[in-house]
């Protein structure tokens, strides 16, 4: 195959799954004027459900012209030769394949993250803003920013140069010791996520004696889920949504709840969704989706490493000196049909885990403040409660509101 050939299989690959996301996303949105569905009628007055509308209506065409943007720049960095350039550019500071390659990946994220901040900006403060969701200053907007660099150079980095370094000295070995290496990653982020990360963004603290506290623990002993962490984060900082989620393994287990999900839920409510989540954790769907990341991972690598050093991947970019840095960005186009592929196979397991938990949830305590409580954060983040079958099949990782509340009244 010729490189030319290659820069244009790639190109294709691009403009195709912009026009499939296109294509989805706008018969999605044509139910955005659909009638309230009559399972929500208890919560969702007439001007609430028309704002819940408008919201999804404004995101959409907030996110056709960001995709659009994004697609001409990519285009752009392609015909313009902007690999051969950062590529050169980052061989003019050094001669060592480790330095290069951080140099180089260097440069397009932190580039790609400045071109972006004006999105963001106008996102976070005019759109989350209007809807009355952003709760961010400008100093935590910008903060935030600055803590995600910090953490893109130091864990990003550090894992880009050990795998550049076992891509250099260890041969047709390298994609072992790189799936060796994102496993131990993987799970030290699963077990410590909440303990070391979170904190870098948010405040953490302990939920306080009373009511709330003492419904959680005899649930929990109910179950024989023996949970000594319970903790409650200041998500309100930045947004009025709500969330809760389970962590860690053994010992580092961990429930934390939003502090928005506290003050818009009934204690009750409350316990149904921690139900609802140890329901993930008793049916082992951390485990699954950990496994199941960790094989596709090792699956992943061993096709790049019978593909990444052949010159043409750097060639077809416009870089003459063939580099495994290069490689992967054109692997990355390459792979991606088959990364949407096991992303729709993980989706479908994600909804198919959420009924499950639903269940237990419904069985271990009740399905009436679940189903509430389902409505009320619906209601709260304007979710989308009438989305196309295959904008669900492809891109949900959760059921619609709809099926999960037809699924609890079984």
């Amino acid at each position: 195959m010729e490189p030319t050939t290659l820069f244009y299989i790639l190109i294709t690959i691009l403009l195709i799954k912009y026009v499939l996301d296109t294509v989805l996303n706008d018969l999605n949105a044509k139910h955005f004027t659909d009638t309230i569905p009559s399972e929500v009628y208890d919560v969702y007055e007439i001007d609430e459900y028309q704002k819940s509308q408008s919201y999804k209506k404004t995101n959409h065409n907030f996110s056709k012209i960001t995709s659009l943007f994004s697609l001409i720049t990519t285009l752009s960095f392609f015909f313009f030769n902007g690999f051969s350039i950062v590529d050169s550019i980052a061989r003019e500071f050094s001669n060592n394949i480790i330095s290069i390659t951080l140099i180089f990946f260097g440069i397009i994220i932190i580039g790609s993250d400045i071109i972006s901040i004006p999105f963001s900006l106008y996102k976070t403060f005019v759109i989350e803003e209007n809807f009355g969701f952003n709760k961010t200053s400008k100093k935590t907007f910008f903060l935030d920013k600055l803590k995600g660099l910090f953490m893109t150079i130091t864990l990003g980095g550090t894992i880009l140069a050990l795998i550049t370094w076992f891509h250099e000295f260890t041969g047709v070995y390298f994609w072992l010791y790189t799936w060796g290496l994102i496993t131990i990653f993987s799970l030290f982020v699963n077990i410590f996520y909440s303990k070391l990360i979170v904190p870098l963004f948010n405040e953490q603290t302990t939920l306080k004696d009373g009511e709330l506290k003492e419904a959680i623990t005899k649930y929990t002993n109910s179950v024989g889920f023996k949970l000594n962490n319970i903790f409650v984060i200041n998500g309100s900082k930045r947004s009025t949504k709500a969330n809760a989620y389970f962590s860690g393994f053994g010992s580092q287990k961990r429930i934390t709840l939003y502090d928005t999900l506290i003050s818009n839920l009934e204690n009750d409510e409350i316990v149904a969704v921690l139900a609802h989540e140890v329901g993930h954790y008793k049916k082992k769907h951390i485990i699954f989706n950990l496994i199941a990341s960790i094989i596709i991972t090792g699956i992943t690598l061993f096709i790049l490493s019978l593909f990444i050093n052949t010159p043409i991947f750097s060639l077809a970019l416009g870089v003459t000196i063939p580099s495994f840095h290069v490689g992967l960005i054109s692997f990355g186009i390459l792979y991606s049909p088959m990364s949407e592929v096991t992303g729709m196979f993980m989706n479908y397991m994600s909804r198919k885990f959420e009924y499950q938990a639903d269940n237990y949830a419904k069985k271990t305590f009740a399905s009436e403040p679940l189903i509430s409580s389902l409505k009320k954060l619906s209601k709260n983040s304007l979710s989308n409660l009438t989305p196309h079958f295959l904008y669900v099949f492809i891109h949900h990782s959760h059921p619609t509101l709809i099926n999960r509340i037809k699924n609890l009244k079984q």
